[in-house]
């Protein structure tokens, strides 16, 4: 039985690409001691919520017994823009199943920061909003600002 050697020069010239590919981390990372950088990352972003009823033509009566959707967990996003004073805010709906659906961006506050809104907004639960104490859809709008 005879065995071959196959040649893996692919293979090596691949992983060496990619380890030359990585690039050092940015001017603007160095600049900042260690109390401004951790100053930057531990702080919380702030945040205001609307709630309103989404309309649905149907023939069901009006709303007697309205209550607004309770948050259950709603964890704040790590806005990761250095140094600048950031504001997003984010529209979405609260299904009946208290899950946040069709998340949407109205004021962006760059690339990164909108990406990580969204990542987290998608990942909150809520108890829904109830018409007569039947579990009905709401519209959310929320603001995160950071100083």
């Amino acid at each position: 039985m005879t065995h071959r050697i196959r040649p893996c020069f692919p293979v090596f010239l691949a992983i060496g690409v990619s380890f030359a590919s990585v690039s050092p981390p940015s001017p603007q990372l160095r600049q900042l001691n260690f109390r401004d950088r951790e100053r930057q990352i531990w702080m919380v972003p702030a945040r205001a919520a609307e709630y309103s009823q989404v309309p649905h033509e149907s023939g069901r009566p009006r709303c007697s017994g309205v209550a607004e959707p309770q948050a259950l967990t709603t964890p704040d996003p790590f806005l990761t823009a250095l140094g600048q004073e950031l504001k997003v805010k984010v529209n979405f709906i609260i299904g009946t199943d208290g899950r946040v659906h069709s998340p949407l961006i109205l004021q962006s506050g760059g690339r990164l920061a909108d990406r990580d809104v969204l990542r987290t907004v998608r990942i909150w639960r809520y108890r829904p909003a109830t018409c007569n104490g039947v579990p009905t859809e709401a519209e959310g709008n929320v603001e995160f600002y950071r100083p």
